[in-house]
């Protein structure tokens, strides 16, 4: 840690400070009664408006790790790594209508989890615990990759130790998020997302004009990368896409389009908008981050042509890609715009991580501990329960960065995104329609979740020496239904998520059909079909803070 970069550091810890006395203002921003309530302290009083939820799901939707990781894949991989910028294109037209039902739904009934919903659609604890415990799985590593930015960024700024002094900023930095996160609850991410998608904003669209004339221009640059992959063994990368890897690009980017809105932070600031129509408004302004993404992924490329070298994690004494960005932001600009830049991406982390550490702590409170441990708890030993909740899971993150290998972090957050698609049936599925049963939906949840994590296990990566959970990539040849091989002597590859919820909802109709066949009880429904459209000025609505 002797060559800390001080200009840029002290840039950003100035704009972390800002953000922070933001984060406690926060409490008396919009605020309701009090914070002693889920709708309240868990989803902002369900008022906020088209602005606010579009930095919001912005800030949500497109992370630190997002803005160091896209650009780092490109810069490993090639084309593959453009699959983040059409599936952030599709999942808008795919959302919108489940979206405005699971929100209608939801402010009618009081509904602040996903695992609510199955709970009143289908009467079922089991079910809606399931979805419960995916949703916080698949959600923790995800928080700890915020921080695998945040310590991208920290690094390339001189922070770079191998014992718990080389993480002591970022134990501070996750302190200060926990606290205000605790006293201001989805306020505190809401406000700060505002600062943090300015400055990247600002931060894109100088780097996107600046660099390239820099560096002799696009097509130098396109040059620069081509080179480069031609010279290496792999036929995996390169700036096009190939025969074998097509299909896989083509699944995973509908398969994460189709995950996106099941994680459970997204549908929390869903939830958080005050009516249809700021939905409807988001939906089709959302996808100006999309740009944002598709010009910071080419980054990856301008850092080749830059002849970026990523900077060594003592820790692990490995080349940390995920640098790659902020040392091109170090090496090509001056010191205080890279300081501005830093700051960027590490607000960039705090914004997704309070946002999921709030779901997580609110499918705690509401599916866990109020359903098995505290049945008839008040909702202000609900919102206590669940700002509890938030700090564990925010610091369970930390530990993950502490004591695991990030890399086993990303692998962990490879397995989320397989798992949460696994929810689509109960929760997406089933805001249209009740036909399938609810015991077809846990036979499909269970053979979709472990046909997943074997496909993963199985799969080894080359490059790193890891013989499992190497990817999400699975050749044909590999693809087994108990010892047949369909596709033998395939190789072309395709996303292991999208196979798992195949299987998944195959498994679902044919026990559905079953059970229906035997009459089997299928829960009752405390839903009704005019919930499904209930908007914000409608009469009779569920007042909001109350049980």
């Amino acid at each position: 840690m002797t060559n800390i970069q001080w200009p840029e550091l002290i840039i950003f810890a100035i704009l972390f400070a800002v953000v922070t006395v933001l984060g406690f203002v926060a409490s008396r921003w919009k605020a309701g009664n009090n914070l002693d309530h889920l709708d309240e302290w868990g989803l902002g009083g369900r008022k906020f408006g088209s602005w606010i939820t579009w930095f919001l799901l912005g800030g949500d939707l497109y992370t630190a790790y997002t803005f160091v990781a896209v650009p780092a894949l490109m810069f490993s991989a090639g084309a593959m790594g453009l699959f983040a910028l059409p599936y952030t294109i599709i999942v808008y037209p795919i959302v919108l209508m489940p979206a405005l039902r699971m929100w209608s739904v939801s402010r009618v009934r009081g509904y602040v989890t996903p695992a609510d919903f199955v709970r009143g659609r289908f009467g079922s604890p089991t079910l809606a615990l399931l979805i419960a415990i995916t949703g916080i799985i698949a959600t923790m590593p995800y928080i700890a990759l915020q921080l695998v930015g945040l310590e991208a960024v920290l690094r390339t700024m001189g922070i770079n130790g191998s014992g718990i002094v080389g993480h002591l900023p970022l134990l501070v930095a996750f302190v200060i998020l926990a606290v205000y996160t605790y006293q201001s609850g989805l306020r505190a991410p809401a406000l700060i997302a505002f600062v943090k998608d300015i400055l990247i904003y600002i931060v894109i669209l100088v780097a996107i004009i600046y660099l390239p004339s820099k560096l002799g221009g696009w097509s130098a640059i396109f040059d620069s990368a081509q080179a480069k992959f031609d010279q290496t063994p792999s036929k995996a990368d390169g700036i096009l896409l190939n025969a074998n890897n097509q299909l896989q690009y083509a699944t995973l980017a509908l398969g994460s389009a189709l995950a996106l809105f099941l994680y459970p932070h997204s549908l929390t600031s869903v939830l958080a908008s005050r009516g249809r129509s700021v939905i409807k408004r988001n939906m089709v302004a959302l996808p100006a981050y999309s740009l944002v993404l598709g010009l910071l992924a080419l980054l990856g490329y301008v850092a080749i042509s830059a002849a970026v070298k990523p900077i060594t994690n003592n820790a692990t004494g490995k080349p940390d890609t995920n640098t790659v960005v902020p040392v091109l932001f170090d090496t090509q600009f001056s010191s205080w715009f890279a300081g501005i830049a830093f700051a960027a991406i590490g607000i960039g982390a705090l914004v997704p991580a309070a946002i999921m550490s709030i779901a997580a702590a609110n499918l705690w409170t509401r599916n866990i501990y109020k359903e098995y441990i505290k049945k008839n708890a008040t909702p202000g030993q609900e919102a206590k329960q669940a700002k509890l909740a938030s700090l564990i899971v925010k610091f369970g993150a930390v530990a993950f960065i502490l004591f695991i290998d990030p890399q086993f972090s990303i692998d962990l957050q490879l397995i989320g995104g397989v798992l949460i698609l696994q929810t689509l049936p109960a929760v997406a599925i089933s805001l249209y329609t009740r036909w399938f049963h609810r015991w077809g939906l846990i036979a499909g949840w269970i053979v979709g979740i472990g046909w997943g994590l074997i496909m993963l296990y199985n799969i080894p990566n080359a490059a790193t020496g890891k013989a499992h959970f190497g990817g999400s990539a699975l050749a044909l040849d590999k693809l087994s239904v108990f010892g047949w091989h369909p596709f033998s002597g395939s190789q072309v590859q395709i996303y292991v998520g999208f196979v798992a919820l195949v299987a998944n909802l195959l498994i679902a109709v044919i026990f559905t059909v079953i059970a229906r066949r035997m009459k089997v009880f299928n829960g009752t429904d405390d839903t009704a079909p005019e919930d499904y459209h209930a908007d914000e000025h409608d009469k009779d609505l569920r007042e909001i803070g109350v049980h």
